[in-house]
C-alpha cells in the first residue's frame, strides 16, 4: 500500500476478450464506492484468460469476473495454473496475517472454477442455458450473512449460465470457516438437485454463481438482443420476458442486489484494512 487512507483493487479480467457488460458494472460500482467513501481508490485490471496476466500480492482486495464457455475445459492451462498459484498465495499470505487479510470476491465463471479445483462442489453442465433475471433463494446462514442479509428472500438477481455447482462438500467448507449462502430457486416441478448460487469460503473469501455487478442498463441490452429474448421466451415464457424487461428498474430487485452486494464487500475489506493499520 502506498498509504493509509488509500485500497488497491486488482480485477481479474476472465471473458477471454469476449465483449460483455460484467467488466463495465465492476469498473462502475469500484467508481461509485470511491466516490461515496471519500478515500483513494484505486484498480488494475488484469486479462487473466487472454494474455495471462496475474497480479501481484499487493493488492487489498481481488475481484474475479465471470466468463464465457466452460470451467472443466481450462484445467491444467496456463492461465489457471498462474490463477489458482495467485489463490494459493492469498490464502497462505491470509492465514499468516489474520487481522489484515486480503479479500477475494469470485462471481460466476470464477466462482466455478474456484469450487472445482478446491474441492468445494461438483461442476456439471446444465441440461439447459439459464437466463435472465432470477430469484436466488437465501440459506439460514444467507440471511445473517452482512452481504446479503438487508436483501429480500428471494432476493433478485442476473443469471448467465450453462454450468451449476451441486452436490456443495459442507463438511470442507464449515471446517474452513464457511457456510452455503444462497441456492438457486425451488422448482418442485424439477426431479433434479437445486443448484448453489452463493458460498462463504471464509471471513475474506465469498462467491457466487449470479452476477451481483449487473445493472438495469447491461440486462436491457442483453434482453433485447433477438437471441437472447428467443432464449428466455422459449424457457419462461413471454410473459416473463416482457414482466423482466418492466422490473429492471424495480428498487427491490436486481437493483438492489446490485447497490448492495459489491459495494458492501468493499466496505468489509475497507474496514478490515483500516482496522488493521489502527492495530
Amino acid at each position: 500500500m502506498t498509504g493509509e487512507n488509500q485500497i488497491n483493487i486488482a480485477v481479474l479480467d476472465l471473458y477471454d476478450g469476449a465483449s460483455n457488460e460484467g467488466m463495465r458494472g465492476i469498473r462502475q460500482l469500484i467508481e461509485e464506492f470511491e466516490a461515496d467513501c471519500h478515500l483513494m481508490v484505486k484498480h488494475q485490471v488484469f486479462d487473466v484468460r487472454l494474455k495471462a496476466e496475474i497480479p501481484a500480492l499487493n493488492f487489498d482486495v481481488y475481484i474475479s469476473s465471470g466468463g464465457p464457455g466452460s470451467p472443466l475445459d481450462s484445467e491444467g492451462s496456463l492461465w489457471e495454473r498462474k490463477y489458482f498459484g495467485l489463490m494459493d498465495e492469498i490464502r497462505a499470505y491470509n492465514l499468516q496475517h489474520p487481522d489484515n487479510k486480503k479479500h477475494v470476491l469470485m462471481i460466476c465463471h470464477s466462482f466455478q472454477i474456484f469450487c472445482r479445483y478446491y474441492g468445494y462442489g461438483t461442476v456439471t453442465k446444465r441440461k439447459s442455458t439459464s437466463f435472465g433475471v432470477m430469484p436466488v433463494h437465501k440459506t439460514f446462514e444467507g440471511h445473517h450473512d452482512p452481504l446479503f442479509r438487508s436483501l429480500n428472500d428471494p432476493l433478485w438477481a442476473v443469471d448467465s449460465r450453462d454450468y451449476q455447482i451441486t452436490q456443495p462438500n459442507e463438511e470442507k467448507i464449515i471446517a474452513e470457516g464457511g457456510s452455503i449462502l444462497c441456492l438457486e430457486k425451488y422448482r418442485p416441478h424439477v426431479d433434479l438437485e437445486r443448484a448453489v448460487m452463493s458460498i462463504r469460503f471464509d471471513d475474506a473469501f465469498i462467491g457466487m454463481q449470479f452476477h451481483p455487478e449487473a445493472d438495469a442498463v447491461g440486462m436491457r441490452m442483453y434482453l433485447l438482443r433477438e437471441d437472447k429474448k428467443e432464449l428466455v421466451i422459449e424457457k419462461h415464457g413471454e410473459k416473463k420476458y416482457w414482466d423482466m424487461l418492466d422490473h429492471l428498474n424495480d428498487p427491490d430487485k436486481i437493483m438492489l442486489t446490485y447497490s448492495t452486494v459489491v459495494p458492501r464487500f468493499l466496505m468489509m475489506a475497507l474496514r478490515h484494512r483500516l482496522s488493521s493499520v489502527a492495530l
